[in-house]
């Protein structure tokens, strides 16, 4: 008897099977960069034939040196506002929530498609002050479910070049209005990832397109001039990139001299509200 779950996913929640994968992936290495057992017990859990994602472990690092620079960044939020909200918005399979394990003073929401969280009410457990909102990102009244009366933390990872600018600033700005004060912690791609879109396996596989290209923080600075950028990253110089084995650090080398290649996977953290 088969008594693992059903996986019938396409488009952009598809892509969440790929970066769930890689870090299960990663938690086998002998130098894990993130180290998700989570992850691992995940993968267990799915009816699914991995090998349709044409993926190997040597592309886990573009995943996980980017969920590892969140996390630490999320710990860093949760440190200075013990009191407080984090929405977890295209949360996919991830197990931040797990790993982070917040206090009991913290609210946590994960967002995500309605297919994606039913799939999470099926492998994940419930915990304390922790739940699930099932709706497409860019449905406005999804926000309403959530108390204003915290700082507040967005958690947007792997889902800005899924959306088209505008949806991703009325996204953004309708977050910081209702919140108030917080902060936002969301990558993107540049126009070079963006236009290279075809060569990528995960996007590939899945059949979604990407859209948004952001080359640099000035960029949204631009379009929400009431947010304080903390900082910014790109895959080469996140402070998780010394976790990468050889093979990385070669590549690191090899794109210095290609400013396109090297910017193209982007990591930002901004704050708003009071003092921002």
């Amino acid at each position: 008897m088969n008594d693992k779950v059903a996986v019938n996913l396409s488009g952009p929640a598809k892509t969440m099977l790929s970066t769930l994968y890689l870090k299960a992936l990663d938690a086998d290495f002998e130098r894990p960069i993130l180290g998700d057992r989570f992850a691992k017990e995940a993968i267990d859990k799915l009816d699914f034939d991995w090998s349709e994602l044409e993926i190997t472990p040597k592309w886990a690092p573009l995943f996980t040196v980017r969920t590892a620079q969140y996390d630490i960044w999320v710990r860093q939020f949760i440190a200075a506002n013990p009191e407080c909200t984090v929405v977890h918005l295209g949360c996919g399979l991830d197990c931040r929530v797990f790993r982070i394990d917040p206090g009991p003073d913290v609210r946590w929401y994960d967002v995500d498609f309605p297919q994606v969280i039913a799939l999470r009410e099926q492998i994940y457990p419930t915990r304390p002050n922790y739940e699930l909102i099932a709706t497409p990102a860019t449905e406005p009244q999804w926000l309403d479910q959530i108390p204003s009366d915290r700082p507040t933390l967005l958690i947007a990872e792997g889902i800005s070049m899924y959306l088209t600018e505008e949806e991703g600033i009325a996204l953004l700005r309708r977050f910081i209005d209702r919140f108030g004060t917080g902060e936002l912690q969301i990558d993107f791609f540049n126009w070079l990832a963006i236009k290279s879109q075809k060569t990528q396996s995960l996007v590939r596989t899945s059949g979604s397109v990407l859209y948004w290209a952001v080359n640099s923080p000035q960029q949204i600075l631009d379009k929400l001039p009431d947010i304080r950028l903390l900082s910014a990253a790109t895959f080469f110089d996140a402070s998780t990139y010394d976790r990468t084995g050889r093979g990385m650090h070669a590549l690191k080398r090899a794109v210095t001299v290609v400013p396109p290649l090297r910017t193209s996977l982007q990591y930002h953290r901004y704050a708003f509200g009071p003092g921002a």
